[in-house]
C-alpha cells in the first residue's frame, strides 16, 4: 500500500479487563455483571492451545474461546499502546473498535442491567482511550430498551469525543418503528453515525439458551463428528442463508421505514456480516418495486368468492400494482449507495460486485484481534484481493470511505 493511502479497519474489538463490570457496575448489579475468567489445560490436540477464556453472562454462560495466539499470546486488555503496536504490524492507520465479549451483555431485555453495562464501558473508554482517539475510533454501545436513556447516552458520549454509536443487530422493536426517531435525531444532532455489529441483541436474561450460543454449540458438534451429506448441507445453509438474514432484514427495515429518506446525512455501517450477499439484496429490493418488461400489469390473482358479485371481490388483486406503491423518491439501492457501508474481511465476491452495490457500500475490516479475522495477514489480503483494483477504488475500500465519514485523513508521506 502507498504511504499516503489511509487504511481504516471498520472492525476491531476492545478486549475489556475481565473484571471491569464486576468492579464498576452499581453494587446491586455486580453479581449479574459480565465477567470472564482464564483457565489453563493440557492441549486438546498436540501442540494446541493451553489457555482458554470463559464468559459469564445471561444467555452466553459458558461461552469459551482459546487465547488469541495471533497476538503473540498477549491479551491487549485496555492497553492502547499494545493496540497501536499491533496496528503498525498490520498496516492499519485507524482502527474502529467495538466491545468484545461484553457485546453479549449490553443488549438484553433488562434495561437497567444493559444500560449500566453501557455506561461503565463508555466511561472506561473515555478514561483510558480519549488521548488516542486520533488513531483508535471506539463505538459507544447504546441499548435501545429505553429511548430517553438512549438519547441521553448518545449526547454524553458524543460530548466525550466518540464519533460513532453501536446499536444491536436484533433490536427490541423493528428498525422501521417511528419510536426510534429520537435516536436518529440525537445521532444527527450530535454528529455521530450508526454502527451495528453482528451477533448482538435479543438476549433474555431469564432465558439461559441464547440463539448465538446454540449456534456455537451446534458448530462444535459438527466439527467433532464425521462429515455427512446432512452436515455438509447444514453447514452451508447456516453460513450462506441464515447468517445473511439479519443484516438484510436490518437494511430492509431501515429503508422501508423511510429512515434514510428522513435522515439523509445519517450513515449506517453493518459490521462483520461480510458482504457477498449485498448485490443480491440491492437487486431484489429494487425488483420489488418494478413491473418488468413483458409483465402484464393487469394480471389478477387471488381467491374468487362465488357468494359475492363479480364487482365485489376483495380477495382478488392486480398484484403488480403493488410495485407502483413505493413511497419514497429514491430506489432502495440508491439509499444503500448513499448511506450504507457493509464491512468485509476476506470477501472477493463483494469486491467483484462493487459496481453493482456501489463502491462506498463495502468497507474493509480486520476483526482485530479475533482468530476469524485477518490480523497479521491484512497486508496480504489487501494486496491479494485489492491489489489489481484502480488506485482510487482500492483507496476508498481500505479506508477512504470510512475515513471521510468519521473525520480521518490520509497520513502525510514521509
Amino acid at each position: 500500500m502507498s504511504q499516503s493511502e489511509l487504511v481504516v479497519s471498520a472492525d476491531g474489538h476492545m478486549l475489556e479487563p475481565i473484571d471491569l463490570f464486576r468492579t464498576r457496575l452499581p453494587k446491586h448489579l455486580r453479581e449479574r455483571g459480565v465477567w470472564e475468567e482464564d483457565f489453563e489445560i493440557e492441549p486438546l490436540v498436540e501442540g494446541g492451545a493451553r489457555i482458554f477464556r470463559r464468559l459469564h453472562t445471561p444467555g452466553y454462560e459458558g461461552w469459551t474461546i482459546s487465547r488469541y495466539r495471533q497476538t503473540g499470546g498477549r491479551m491487549p486488555e485496555g492497553t492502547p499502546e499494545i493496540i497501536l503496536d499491533d496496528m503498525r504490524l498490520d498496516g492499519v492507520d485507524v482502527q474502529v473498535m467495538h466491545p468484545n465479549l461484553s457485546l453479549f451483555g449490553l443488549y438484553s431485555d433488562d434495561h437497567e442491567l444493559s444500560m449500566a453495562h453501557a455506561r461503565v464501558y463508555n466511561d472506561f473508554i473515555i478514561e483510558r482511550f480519549a488521548p488516542y482517539f486520533s488513531r483508535i475510533a471506539p463505538t459507544a454501545p447504546i441499548p435501545l430498551t429505553d429511548i430517553d436513556d438512549a438519547v441521553a447516552e448518545i449526547e454524553r458520549v458524543a460530548a466525550a469525543g466518540f464519533r460513532a454509536i453501536l446499536l444491536p443487530a436484533i433490536a427490541p422493536k423493528p428498525y422501521y418503528s417511528r419510536d426510534f426517531d429520537p435516536v436518529w435525531d440525537a445521532a444527527v444532532a450530535n454528529g455521530v453515525h450508526v454502527f451495528i455489529h453482528t451477533q448482538t441483541g435479543g438476549v433474555k436474561v431469564n432465558d439461559p439458551a441464547s440463539t448465538t450460543l446454540k449456534v456455537v454449540m451446534e458448530s462444535a458438534a459438527q466439527v467433532n463428528q464425521p462429515m455427512t451429506e446432512k452436515s455438509a448441507s447444514k453447514r452451508m445453509i447456516t453460513q450462506c442463508v441464515y447468517s445473511t438474514m439479519v443484516p438484510q432484514q436490518i437494511m430492509c427495515e431501515l429503508i422501508g421505514g423511510g429512515v434514510p429518506e428522513r435522515y439523509p446525512d445519517l450513515h449506517f455501517a453493518l459490521i462483520e456480516f461480510n458482504a457477498h450477499w449485498l448485490a443480491s439484496l440491492v437487486g431484489s429490493m429494487d425488483k420489488c418495486w418494478v413491473t418488468g418488461i413483458g409483465q402484464d400489469a393487469d394480471w389478477w390473482l387471488g381467491y374468487w368468492d362465488e357468494n359475492r358479485p363479480d364487482d365485489d371481490q376483495p380477495s382478488m388483486a392486480q398484484l403488480f400494482r403493488l410495485n407502483e406503491k413505493w413511497p419514497y423518491p429514491l430506489k432502495p439501492s440508491e439509499y444503500v449507495k448513499r448511506q450504507f457501508h457493509i464491512s468485509f474481511q476476506d470477501d472477493p465476491v463483494a469486491i467483484a460486485c462493487r459496481h453493482v452495490t456501489g463502491l462506498s457500500t463495502i468497507v474493509w475490516g480486520n476483526d482485530y484481534p479475533h482468530a476469524e479475522g485477518t490480523f497479521r495477514g491484512s497486508r496480504e489480503v489487501i494486496a491479494t484481493q485489492l491489489g489489481g483494483l484502480p488506485a482510487e477504488e482500492r483507496a476508498a475500500i481500505v479506508g477512504g470511505t470510512l475515513g471521510r465519514l468519521l473525520g480521518f485523513e490520509a497520513p502525510v508521506p514521509v
